[in-house]
């Protein structure tokens, strides 16, 4: 099981490393502030966040990120404390994981092929839910 505790820290990590990254978002949305960005090239954090894509449904897609980071930082917290989680957390995460993970390509595409414009703030959100899904699926596969 030692290996599935290194699991769950390095999966609090990179969970804590996408609160700090979609909160500095949330924060850009809350105050309208423009984003400390490097604009080069194809590379303009404005043109992303601003954009008619950086909303669902009226909410600020950075919310969206931010309360994804939550429930999964919350969900592992409590894996180990709640019978119920003890026994489905992995599948809960897992569900939570993939929908996040795909509706996060599906943002990439819309950076790359529709806007024409990179936001590395979103992407750094991006490589990183990419990696904590990873972490995710191995933990469902192992527990299989």
């Amino acid at each position: 099981m030692t290996a599935m505790r290194d699991i769950r820290r390095i999966q609090m990590l990179l969970v804590v490393i996408g609160l700090a990254a979609a909160s500095y978002l949330s924060y850009l949305k809350i105050t309208d502030a423009p984003a400390v960005c490097v604009e080069a090239g194809a590379f303009d954090c404005n043109v992303v966040l601003n954009s008619r894509y950086s909303e669902l449904a009226g909410i600020p897609i950075a919310y969206l990120g931010l309360a994804v980071y939550a429930i999964i930082g919350g969900l592992l917290l409590l894996e180990t404390r709640l019978d119920f989680l003890r026994e489905n957390a992995s599948l809960l995460i897992f569900g939570i994981g993939l929908f996040a993970w795909l509706f996060s390509m599906w943002l990439v595409y819309v950076q790359v092929g529709l806007l024409q414009a990179l936001c590395p703030w979103c992407l750094t959100h991006e490589l990183n839910f990419t990696i904590l899904f990873g972490t995710i699926v191995y933990r469902v596969y192992r527990s299989l």
